[in-house]
């Protein structure tokens, strides 16, 4: 009797006991169903974000990283004067050879012309003929003149003697300048120095034969006045406006490593040189004591004057494809924008631009391969600003 009373208490707790692990199964096969859904949500999520590039941006620098520029120049001589003779002729000596310094009006060279010599006699002689002749026809007419009174001379003839007279001194004096010509000529055998300088070449001999003019052959001498220089610079098209008249320039010599010398810009040519693209501009250097020499190299460095600052950006941030020369910037929205650009100067690791950004523009700093325009990407340090363009 007592088994028949526990048995329906069993069986109720058994019942019990299904319906909760049946409901703990159903729990576990739903708790397992949400992880899978959740861990799928999350590796989609990763998946998209691994697909969005992430990208380290700058903001261009507008500090100036290099007011100067450097280019080579050429030395030359302030006042450089080739010495041609005037006259034909043998060179009959000379006194200064090259190097030798020399003044102004100093006699370096003298010139033998015989055949000067007899002309200059011969126009001489024809002008004391002339003269002669003048002062017998003037003495005609006086006396003509003072038989009018007994009309033993017509008026035709003292005509006739006055013409005659006109004649003779018009001769006279085209003696006289004929003479005059030939003693300047005459003047000329001695080679005298225009100013005063050193002597920078020398290209004659004592009995030399010597042709008037400078055509036919090298000039005797060259004077060069050193105590002031020349310096010439072809300046590229793009830096000339950068440049201008009055400032200052370093000048360095390769035969001095160690020191530099100012210059001043004093002229430009105002042209650009087609075959070269540049613009031949002309510097002032003194040289007092004479260390540097006309005809050397120079290194020039000349500064720059810009009426806006240029912006600055890392080599690595140009994009050259079919497209032109770009670079890529992200705006607000975290999307790519490309922007064409023009380089102004190459400085290495850093570009100087012309055109193309402004200073706010986020340029992204390494543009990876296969960046299109509109991409979505992320901002390295997005929380933070944007770093500039390093100092150097």
């Amino acid at each position: 009797m007592p088994t028949e009373q526990n048995s329906p208490v069993s069986r109720r707790k058994l019942g019990i006991f299904a319906v909760a692990a049946g409901v703990a199964a159903v729990l576990v096969v739903v708790t397992g169903i949400r992880a899978r859904e959740d861990s799928s949500a999350k590796l989609r999520e990763w998946t998209d974000e691994q697909a969005v590039p992430t990208v380290a941006v700058v903001l261009p620098d507008a500090r100036v990283l290099n007011a100067t520029i450097d280019l080579p120049g050429r030395l030359e001589a302030y006042y450089r004067a080739p010495i041609f003779a005037r006259v034909s002729g043998y060179l009959k000596s000379w006194s200064a050879d090259i190097g030798a310094k020399v003044k102004a009006g100093q006699v370096i060279a003298e010139i033998e012309a015989p055949d000067l010599d007899q002309q200059l006699l011969q126009a001489r002689a024809d002008l004391a003929s002339q003269e002669a002749s003048a002062k017998l026809s003037e003495a005609t007419l006086t006396r003509r003149k003072s038989l009018i009174a007994s009309n033993f001379v017509s008026m035709q003839e003292i005509d006739e003697r006055s013409a005659d007279l006109s004649n003779k001194k018009a001769a006279v004096n085209s003696g006289q300048a004929n003479v005059e010509r030939l003693e300047a000529l005459a003047g000329y055998k001695k080679i005298t120095v225009p100013f005063d300088g050193v002597v920078t070449a020398r290209d004659t001999d004592v009995g030399a034969l010597i042709n008037a003019g400078g055509g036919s052959g090298p000039a005797m001498f060259v004077i060069s006045d050193i105590s002031k220089l020349r310096v010439y610079v072809n300046v590229p098209q793009s830096y000339v406006p950068a440049i201008k008249i009055g400032a200052k320039a370093k000048i360095s010599m390769p035969e001095y490593p160690t020191r530099t010398f100012d210059a001043t810009v004093e002229a430009s040519s105002q042209s650009v040189d087609v075959s070269s693209g540049t613009t031949r501009m002309q510097l002032a250097l003194d040289n007092p004591g004479g260390e540097l020499m006309p005809g050397g190299y120079a290194n020039v460095r000349m500064s720059l004057q810009r009426d806006a600052v240029p912006l600055h950006i890392p080599a690595s941030a140009l994009i050259f494809n079919g497209s032109g020369l770009r670079v890529a910037t992200v705006g607000a929205d975290d999307k790519v924008k490309f922007k064409a650009v023009t380089i102004a100067r190459d400085l290495g690791k850093d570009i100087e631009l012309a055109s193309g950004i402004s200073a706010d523009d986020r340029v992204i700093v390494a543009p990876p391969d296969g960046l299109a325009d509109g991409d979505q990407v992320h901002v390295a340090g997005a929380k933070g600003k944007p770093e500039k363009v390093s100092e150097k």
